[in-house]
């Protein structure tokens, strides 16, 4: 990402002053074209597992569906896939032919838009296109300066959604943080997916708790968009639903919510969350199987329920540290096994998501940042379509830093810049540029018409990231690297409040809603 536009040029003249100069021009912004890193770039340049080895797991996950099966199926899971071809065995499983598995993974939707509020910003999660978002529930936000975890709220919530809106690189926003000061469930589930819709024009992704609460929020959904009519052209926001709880049960009330949202045209994120070594085998091969085989009891469900409808296939197992049972969401194994799950959504051309770039360490250091980068690096060139919890998360999902998004905001980018790899057409080897310089030229490439063609479609340069001589730096006052985030952080908060929900509109919601986000912390004076 390039250095921001409005960042003040240096008023010091000479060396350091056409520096800034220079940093000015990258600064502008530039057609998508032009652009060296987009949302939806392609990965699949990496690829933990072999064409046979994804084969093997299918056919380990197949004899799991129909040998093992599901138990705890409520009766309406049980009516719509006994419907559907499903077996309920004598022991109380729910058992899944390999006829079943097989026909649905075939009719199902595939190659479908998510959409947002604003259609810049929808996306195209097939294939081998790729996506960073956030994700994680966390119930602590960590001040950065400090390291202090205090309780999170809504206000927390909307400022996420706010720095998520603002960041180029984060294509789309799942709630980052539980409302801690609302106990009520409606009330935890109503103003979670306001303050997230307010706050952001991108994607919206948020879990609810009751059916009740599903059919309340496409009711202010459907305000928003203009009527039912408008949001089922264009849902813009999609239900996070761990309708299994690993391993191998149905959840009783995500499944009804489950149920609801398909009806009520909301995509599901299907979504399976063992952890290896505790609710998950603790080979990693075997977690991918049961996560996949999950997730396809999951596909049946929404198909038949309503056939060809909107989901997300959310193979979205996490790490256990086998020496103590607490999760590892920054460890290589965490990146081996997303990118693995990323892998075999694409094995079956399916919308896929998972989650990377959790962190274990609990503040923002150098821990953070390597846990961070390649988990997000090796998870994207994989192909993973939608990859959650990319952005702003620490100590394995229970804090979220809201500076730290700003500062994933550039790794991201970096992952992307790694996953467009190298460009050998005939115009990047055109050897005329090196005869040019060498032959009667200046021997050095920096006013080239090439260079300066390329230093912004070819080059990511950090928003945050410190890249200046030490002489430099000293001159700048020695800023680190937190507080740099600290100020840019600060900078979206006070100025960036979007506006694309009108007043009479967001009066109706407030009138029908017990909406608790106070308009003065949306940037209203009262």
């Amino acid at each position: 990402m390039t250095i921001e536009a409005n960042e003040t040029a240096m008023k010091d003249s000479g060396r350091r002053g056409g520096r800034d100069a220079r940093r000015q021009a990258r600064a502008s912004k530039l057609s998508d074209q032009d652009r060296p890193i987009w949302p939806g770039l392609p990965g699949g340049k990496y690829q933990v597992l072999t064409p046979a080895d994804m084969q093997k797991i299918h056919h380990k996950i197949l004899d799991v569906l129909e040998q093992i099966g599901f138990a705890d199926a409520i009766p309406s899971t049980i009516e719509y896939m006994t419907k559907a071809g499903a077996v309920m065995g004598e022991d109380g499983r729910m058992r899944f032919p390999r006829a079943l598995v097989e026909d649905t993974i075939a009719k199902a939707a595939r190659r479908f838009p998510l959409y947002a509020q604003d259609p810049r910003y929808d996306m195209d999660p097939w294939g081998k296109n790729v996506y960073y978002g956030t994700a994680g529930a966390a119930v602590n936000v960590v001040e950065p300066l400090t390291g202090e975890y205090r309780e999170s709220t809504v206000v927390d919530l909307y400022d996420c959604a706010r720095i998520v809106d603002h960041c180029d690189n984060i294509h789309f926003f799942q709630r980052t943080n539980v409302c801690r000061e609302l106990p009520s469930p409606r009330d935890l589930d109503i103003n979670t997916a306001y303050a997230s819709v307010v706050g952001t024009t991108k994607h919206v992704g948020t879990g609810m708790t009751h059916p009740d609460h599903v059919t309340e929020v496409l009711e202010m959904l459907h305000m928003i968009a203009g009527g039912e009519d408008k949001w089922r052209e264009r849902p813009f926001v999609s239900q996070s639903n761990c309708f299994v709880v690993p391993p191998l049960k149905f959840a009783e009330d995500a499944c009804k919510c489950l149920e609801v949202a398909v009806l009520g045209g909301m995509p599901v994120l299907l979504l399976s969350a063992g952890q290896a070594g505790a609710t998950a085998p603790a080979s990693l091969a075997g977690t991918v199987v049961q996560a996949v085989a999950e997730c396809l009891v999951g596909l049946i469900y929404v198909n038949a329920i309503k056939p060809g409808a909107p989901y997300i296939f959310g193979t979205w197992p996490f790490v256990s540290d086998l020496r103590t049972g607490a999760m590892s969401g920054g460890s290589p194994e965490q990146a081996l096994l997303s990118s693995a799950c990323g892998q075999m959504a694409n094995f079956y051309d399916l919308n896929g998501g998972t989650g990377a770039g959790m962190c274990d360490s609990k503040v923002i250091d150098f821990q953070a940042g390597y846990e961070k980068a390649y988990n997000l690096t090796l998870v994207g060139n994989a192909g993973t379509n939608l990859i959650y919890e990319a952005a702003g998360m620490h100590a394995s999902l229970l804090g979220i830093c809201k500076e730290t998004l700003v500062a994933d905001n550039d790794i991201i980018a970096a992952a992307q810049r790694t996953m467009r790899g190298i460009d050998t057409s005939d115009e990047a080897l055109d050897i005329e540029t090196i005869r040019n310089v060498c032959i009667g030229g200046p021997g050095h490439y920096l006013g080239s018409d090439q260079t300066l063609h390329l230093m912004q479609r070819d080059y990511v340069y950090p928003s945050i990231g410190d890249r200046w001589s030490p002489n430099e730096w000293n001159e700048r006052g020695r800023p680190t690297y937190v507080d740099r985030a600290v100020k840019k952080t600060a900078e979206i908060l006070k100025n960036h409040h979007p506006k694309h929900i009108s007043r009479e509109v967001d009066d109706a919601i407030r009138a029908k809603f017990p909406i608790k986000l106070d308009r003065k912390d949306m940037g209203e004076v009262a």
